[in-house]
């Protein structure tokens, strides 16, 4: 069954699940779904057609006739397909950033997601990593994973990320965004973020990437 070939990676921004999980995947030769592209993706389509984000029910009609995939590419990495347009390069900014958390709370928007991401998952042989992945997206999957890491470790983190890639940031900025990222991450009522009953919890405060793969790649058999 493909549910088999899952492999759920969930936790908060900075724990450090977009790296582990993309490290898996090529370790594994499995496929690696970034689940929060897809919202990017969605988010970008939705401040092109200017919509409302408020507007729940326009973004639900918008959504049922957006086509989203992820697909790998041996010479240029991951594509973010959205309705046959490679966005990867254009979902990344601050200031879309700042958007995706209006469309993640409607529900109907997030039905829509699961499907898309459920549709990918038949594929089997993927790491799917985001927010809802073992408590909603794939509950039944074999493999589940929550990452977490302290607090001011995942600040950190997220400023030097930030950082690499040329923006200039502060610590005070990164930790007020973190912890309204957080708030509205763990308090939405639609699929807030939770550890799974049956993941397996990792604190990565102390454990470095290649620490971190090893012990998930140590659980699956």
């Amino acid at each position: 069954m493909y549910l088999d070939s899952i492999i759920a990676i969930d936790g908060p921004a900075g724990s450090g699940k977009s790296t582990v999980a993309r490290l898996l995947a090529q370790k594994l030769k499995f496929d690696y779904i970034d689940t929060g592209a897809m919202y990017r993706a969605f988010t970008l389509k939705a401040l092109r057609e200017g919509l409302d984000l408020s507007n729940g029910e326009a973004l639900i009609a918008l959504a049922e006739k957006t086509e989203l995939d992820i697909r790998q590419d041996a010479a240029n990495g991951i594509k973010v397909m959205l309705d046959n347009e490679d966005v990867a390069l254009l979902i990344r900014t601050p200031q879309l950033t700042k958007k995706v958390a209006h469309i993640a709370k409607v529900g109907g928007v997030r039905e829509v997601m699961k499907r898309n991401q459920r549709r990918i998952g038949i594929r089997g042989r993927c790491v799917f990593e985001g927010r809802d992945i073992g408590t909603v997206v794939f509950p039944e999957a074999k493999y589940k994973f929550y990452l977490d890491a302290d607090f001011n470790e995942r600040v950190s983190r997220r400023c030097k990320e930030l950082q690499e890639k040329g923006q200039d940031v502060l610590f005070k900025d990164i930790d007020r965004d973190l912890k309204l990222r957080d708030r509205k991450d763990m308090t939405r009522e639609i699929a807030p973020l939770l550890k799974a009953d049956d993941a397996v919890y990792i604190d990565t405060t102390h454990l470095n990437i290649d620490e971190v793969v090893g012990k998930i790649s140590g659980y699956i058999k």
